[in-house]
């Protein structure tokens, strides 16, 4: 079932058309569905993809691609064939799918067949025509993963799936771009992950439920967020904007252009956090708050829609699904990847081999 609150926009402003209330019932047993699933999964421990299976992308045009490809290659040990140099312009924001496609190209020719997922290492270009640039690599350069107006887009069926091999299984490899506009950002956001590995953490998860209607859309599944990870993380649902002065943070969602507070916060290594609004995940030139300004207040994970996505929340994470994969012992790419059902229009970022709750991680 597609899990979905039909919206339109107004003068740049989400605004919610609440669906009938026997809608809005089914999704919520989805919801329950999914994480009845999950507890049921508790128990074990997630296969997850590794270094052996991860390609790392690097721009050769862009000299702080290529910085932050050899450091993130020499941290997490990838294997020179899993190394892959492409050579584009690297100022602008968006390619059109010409552009993309001779790129994708030269990715798919030089990808060997064990290699599940990729890591890109820039921050710009984030787009490619109407889709994230994370999307693209993942599933091709594709209008069915595009939306006009306020409607959905193609399904993926990574979504809340069992698949421990993408590419094998489903011919699709999770991308997950590590971006940052300095070397000093991304080394320590790769430092991050890497240290997260294995540590089972006992932070805390903030459930923000905000007092802006069209982006606390999410606030819904707060309850089973709190069921999900009662006795492995503290977490409740606090009716406020924001929080400030508090070191455990673990997860941290919420609705709103801009997030304030964030300077104050400390996130442990792992933590996973992202806002839902329109462009956040405009990296380098949104008139919102850009997702990166997560990784820079010392987050892992982050997530954003390149384009106006309107709040159909199968176009953002959906919340259990993303901490209730990670908590499995699922990297950080997994849980993500699989935590949204139409990802076409939203991009990925962070350190994608991050595992704090998977034991004896590979480093």
């Amino acid at each position: 079932m597609v899990l979905s609150v039909k919206s339109e926009l107004c003068r740049n402003h989400l605004r919610i058309v609440k669906l009938p209330e026997m809608a809005q019932g089914a999704v919520r047993t989805a919801l329950a569905a999914i994480v009845t699933s999950l507890l049921g999964l508790s128990v074990f421990q997630a296969h997850a993809i590794d270094h052996t299976q991860l390609a790392v992308i690097i721009n050769t045009a862009d000299p702080l691609s290529v910085q932050i490809g050899e450091y993130y290659v020499e941290r997490r040990k990838i294997s020179f064939q899993n190394v892959i140099k492409v050579d584009f312009p690297p100022a602008k924001a968006a390619l059109t799918r010409d552009e993309f496609d001779s790129i994708k190209a030269i990715v798919d020719e030089r990808s060997m067949k064990h290699v599940q997922a990729y890591a890109l290492t820039w921050a710009a270009p984030y787009r490619v025509e109407c889709m994230s640039i994370t999307s693209a690599f993942a599933f091709g350069a594709d209008p069915a993963l595009c939306a006009s107006g306020c409607n959905g887009t193609q399904v993926s069926r990574y979504f809340n799936s069992p698949v421990t091999q993408p590419f094998t299984q489903l011919k699709m490899r999770p991308t997950m771009a590590i971006a940052a506009t300095t070397f000093d950002q991304a080394k320590a956001l790769i430092d991050r992950g890497v240290a997260s590995d294995g540590t089972m953490p006992e932070g805390s998860a903030y459930l923000l439920s905000t007092n802006d209607k069209a982006r606390n859309v999410r606030s819904s599944t707060y309850p089973l967020v709190e069921e999900l990870i009662k006795g492995r993380v503290f977490g409740r649902t606090m009716r406020q904007n924001s929080v400030k002065f508090v070191d455990d943070i673990m997860f941290y969602f919420t609705g709103l252009a801009v997030v304030e507070g964030l300077d104050t916060l400390k996130f442990l290594p792992g933590a996973m956090a992202d806002h839902l609004t329109s462009t956040g995940g405009v990296l380098v030139d949104s008139s919102q708050m850009s997702a990166m300004r997560w990784l820079e207040a010392g987050v892992t994970g982050s997530y954003g829609t390149v384009v106006e996505p309107c709040n159909l929340p199968s176009k953002f994470p959906a919340i259990p699904v993303a901490v209730g994969r990670y908590l499995q012992g699922e990297t950080l790419i997994e849980a993500y990847w699989k935590s949204v059902q139409m990802p076409g229009q939203g991009i990925f970022i962070g350190e994608p081999l991050a595992a704090p709750f998977r034991r004896a991680a590979v480093r």
